[in-house]
């Protein structure tokens, strides 16, 4: 399936008051899985917040699906197709797995007519399907974070937005992940990993944009950035020795 450009930022700044974060960034997000590797601080879940049109640009222009946001009515429209899981995300307590992802849907707008069926279908896709009656309170950290991810994913948004979403994941479940965000892409959505865990990239993502001072400092495919690796660079593979060069100002490459 060829890929189609999802989302695209040019001369993107943004910044929290007078600190500047993102700094006159020119990306563009395409159908398939990117992973976004980096530092912490180096901007990462600004630019998934931005690209969520939670906070708008302070300056540049984002557009979504074709079309530039002007407005809170462009950004409503958009985030009907955009899932999106903070690395830290809020629920009720005392709502149920399924009632969580209800509400999720909801929010985005998810049609009445599909989103029974839909919830479903995500809850069974994070392996939650006998915990959906349990209160959200009584998760462990691990189905939590699956119950976030099924929220995210609901509705098969074009563009899933996951901000460390492996955390607190046993090693089994991190393969379903990968085949899960795979099996996303094949559908045609854009997923954008954020994430420290390089071989998560590795295993799961078609390219791999590397984010360091709100710039993107290395852009290409896993096997790209495992062939920028230094022979002195720290790490315990290729693709991280590559990510440890590049963050290190050994290897740039756009």
């Amino acid at each position: 399936m060829p890929s189609t450009t999802v989302a695209r930022l040019t001369s993107l700044t943004q910044g929290y008051g007078a600190q500047r974060i993102i700094d006159r960034l020119d990306l563009t997000i395409s159908t398939g899985v990117t992973g976004l590797p980096g530092p912490n601080g180096a901007g990462k879940t600004t630019l998934l917040r931005t690209l969520n049109t939670i906070a708008a640009p302070q300056s540049g222009t984002l557009e979504l699906f074709g079309k530039p946001l002007r407005g809170e009515r462009d950004a409503r429209r958009a985030r009907r197709r955009i899932g999106y899981l903070p690395q830290d995300f809020g629920y009720y307590p005392n709502f149920s797995v399924r009632d969580f992802v209800q509400y999720c849907a909801w929010l985005r707008e998810v049609p009445r007519r599909e989103a029974h069926a839909a919830v479903g279908e995500s809850i069974a896709a994070v392996a939650l399907s006998d915990r959906q009656g349990d209160k959200m309170k009584s998760l462990s950290g691990g189905m939590l974070r699956r119950a976030g991810i099924a929220a995210a994913i609901v509705g098969k948004p074009s563009l899933v937005l996951l901000d460390e979403p492996t955390v607190g994941l046993d090693p089994g479940q991190r393969l379903d992940f990968r085949e899960l965000i795979r099996s996303l892409a094949r559908d045609g959505s854009a997923v954008l990993l954020s994430t420290h865990l390089v071989e998560d990239i590795g295993a799961a993502c078609d390219s791999v944009l590397v984010l360091r001072g709100g710039q993107v400092i290395h852009g290409g495919t896993p096997r790209d950035l495992a062939l920028a690796a230094s022979a002195s660079a720290p790490g315990d593979s290729a693709l991280e020795r590559g990510h440890m060069t590049v963050l290190n100002g050994h290897s740039v490459s756009g």
